[in-house]
């Protein structure tokens, strides 16, 4: 049984290889975190206003380095014992089957969400450089540049395991500091427009708080990737002499100061520039130079063909898992196949249905991404550890389980609405 359990685990996507070098987690967490949130920033800026913003931002970075650094911690928890995937964590403070309900439905909603995500920013960029390329062309419909980036997933999907896509996420990581780059470099040098506005989004006050709420959640959705740290830790090596949680720190900080690079001079200079008239994508309100916008969109597609990698990995190994170990399917190349190219066909569907960038990145990032960045990790320290009341510990722990709630509560609520408002204009399948 043993044996068995051994060679399962060795054919699963992310237990299959634990040859991993600290940089290639520092890659992997670049991908996963440097997304699509980030060119949604400035808009966030729009709807929160200077000062909450920046605050929001920078609180974001700290809490959810300070939650990375806890998931790194207990990933061996137990003496001897590795915790590779999320949903292992949770069981083993909450129970076998709390902890399974618990973490399992929001893992899986945050990766096959960001993985829809991902597929309706690939389509929106492919278009937006064909526009620009092309101006006398006749216009195609989004639907058909979604299916585009789709066949890239198609491929790809049938990678084995997290190490195997290393390639790609190293191209993604590169690629989404370049688009980063090209945002806020030509934001500054555009500068601010003539009649450039900083006031309320909306004109009415009910308006401007629900965009308020809106833009928290969006925030939450571009700092959430703790989803998959666990699962990327797996696949690096550990011993008692050199545990795996020095590497995977070495690279998380590596991740996060490129982050910081990334994040916050989008959302300032894309702000500054554009005021509250700034669209959901930055890189939409970017015209001029022409080339450079059409450069940057195209950068755009190869980062969310690695980050839509780096999310359904761990989707195709629970799915993998359920079908040998509880279905009894037979470990084989065309299960494999079968089950990703559903996978993939799935996502690509909703996008196609459902392409409402900006409202997705905020109903997402409030509803599932805060618990599993923001507070869930908090709440499995006080479990496991149960740090003193009133510590320095317990504190931050209190303080990131609150923050992290309002931006779930208030961000869902927002986003809602906007989505709401987007989809009476809109028309299936154009």
């Amino acid at each position: 049984m043993e044996d068995n359990n051994k060679d399962i685990n060795n054919w699963l996507a992310v237990t299959r290889s634990r040859n991993g070098k600290w940089w290639y987690s520092a890659f992997h967490n670049v991908t996963a975190l440097v997304g699509a949130g980030v060119l949604g920033f400035p808009y966030a800026m729009s709807q929160l206003g200077w000062g909450p913003g920046i605050t929001v931002l920078v609180l974001s970075w700290i809490c959810t380095l300070y939650t990375a650094w806890q998931m790194i911690e207990m990933h061996e928890a137990e003496s001897g014992k590795r915790f590779d995937r999320y949903h292992e964590l949770g069981q083993y403070a909450f129970g076998e089957k709390l902890g399974l309900w618990i973490v399992v439905p929001q893992t899986l909603i945050v990766d096959i969400g960001t993985d829809i995500i991902y597929m309706i920013t690939g389509g929106n960029s492919l278009k937006k450089a064909h526009q620009i390329l092309c101006k006398d062309c006749k216009p195609i419909r989004t639907t058909y540049f979604i299916m585009i980036f789709a066949s890239l997933q198609f491929f790809l999907s049938h990678l084995p395991s997290f190490n195997s896509i290393i390639g790609v996420s190293i191209s993604a990581a590169v690629m989404s500091i370049c688009y980063s780059t090209i945002a806020w470099t030509s934001s500054a040098h555009k500068g601010a427009l003539p009649d450039v506005k900083y006031d309320g989004r909306s004109s009415t006050t009910t308006g401007n708080v629900f965009d308020f709420f809106t833009g928290l959640g969006t925030i939450a959705f571009g700092y959430a990737a703790h989803n998959v740290l666990l699962e990327i830790k797996a696949t690096v090596p550990s011993t008692p002499e050199k545990p795996s949680k020095k590497a995977m720190w070495k690279g998380m900080i590596a991740a996060y100061i490129v982050v910081g690079l990334c994040y916050f001079p989008v959302a300032i200079f894309g702000y500054w520039a554009f005021g509250n008239s700034v669209t959901d994508n930055i890189l939409m309100s970017l015209d001029k130079p022409h080339w450079l916008t059409a450069v940057a969109n195209m950068f755009v597609v190869i980062h969310v063909t690695g980050s839509y990698q780096v999310f359904a990995v761990p989707v195709f190994d629970m799915m993998e898992s359920i079908m040998v170990r509880r279905m009894n399917f037979r470990p084989t190349w065309y299960l494999r196949f079968i089950s990703r190219n559903i996978y993939v066909a799935l996502t690509m569907l909703v996008a196609i249905i459902f392409p409402f960038f900006g409202g997705l990145l905020s109903f997402l990032g409030g509803l599932v991404f805060a618990p599993t960045t923001y507070f869930l990790p908090c709440i499995i320290w006080l479990v496991v550890y149960k740090p003193k009341r009133f510590s320095g510990s317990w504190c931050a722990n209190w303080f990131c389980i609150v923050f992290g709630v309002l931006l779930m509560v208030l961000g869902s609520i927002g986003a809602m609405r906007e989505i709401i408002m987007q989809a009476k204009d809109y028309k299936f399948f154009s």
